[in-house]
């Protein structure tokens, strides 16, 4: 089963390509402009997101698709990686074989020459990983707390 989580990520995947999420019966397109901010999904994009799964959407899909996305949270589906472009794809793991990639009506798609879509990503504590590990190196190695001639050279310290 596809945890509500990741049919999030789904569609905020699709939309950084500019795909639409269809609602009553074609008649509304949800498309926010911007998707991630910061280390977070945009208040646009969780509006958009809380619209879709909302009861009163009705039938929904993502543009390109004929899987309802309130479908992929029941237990058949599953998001898995598309083996053309690596984007997140809806499979069915039980029952039939869905029609495929939402990328097959993308010309120019995939592109490896521009940046993949991609989900929020929290810099702060690998940050402060990368912060502390430097410190603890200089401790290690401080000129001021080693006596002359018990020290390495400087030429040949090794981080």
């Amino acid at each position: 089963m596809a945890s509500p989580e990741q049919v999030k990520h789904y569609l905020a995947h699709w939309f950084q390509l500019g795909k639409r999420v269809l609602t009553s019966h074609q008649q509304d397109l949800i498309h926010p402009e911007t998707i991630i901010q910061g280390e977070c999904f945009s208040a646009e994009f969780e509006e958009s997101w809380d619209n879709v799964i909302a009861l009163n959407a009705g039938d929904s899909y993502l543009e390109g698709t004929t899987e309802r996305i309130q479908d992929l949270l029941e237990n058949e589906w599953e998001i898995t990686s598309c083996a053309r472009c690596t984007m997140p794809i809806a499979m069915r793991y039980r029952g039939t074989a869905t029609p495929g990639c939402p990328c097959g009506d993308l010309p120019s798609w995939p592109n490896m020459e521009i940046p993949l879509p991609r989900s929020p990503v929290k810099n702060s504590p690998i940050l402060s990983d990368i912060c502390r590990r430097v410190l603890s190196k200089e401790q290690c190695i401080h000129p001021l707390s080693v006596k002359e001639g018990d020290a390495p050279s400087l030429s040949r310290r090794m981080y």
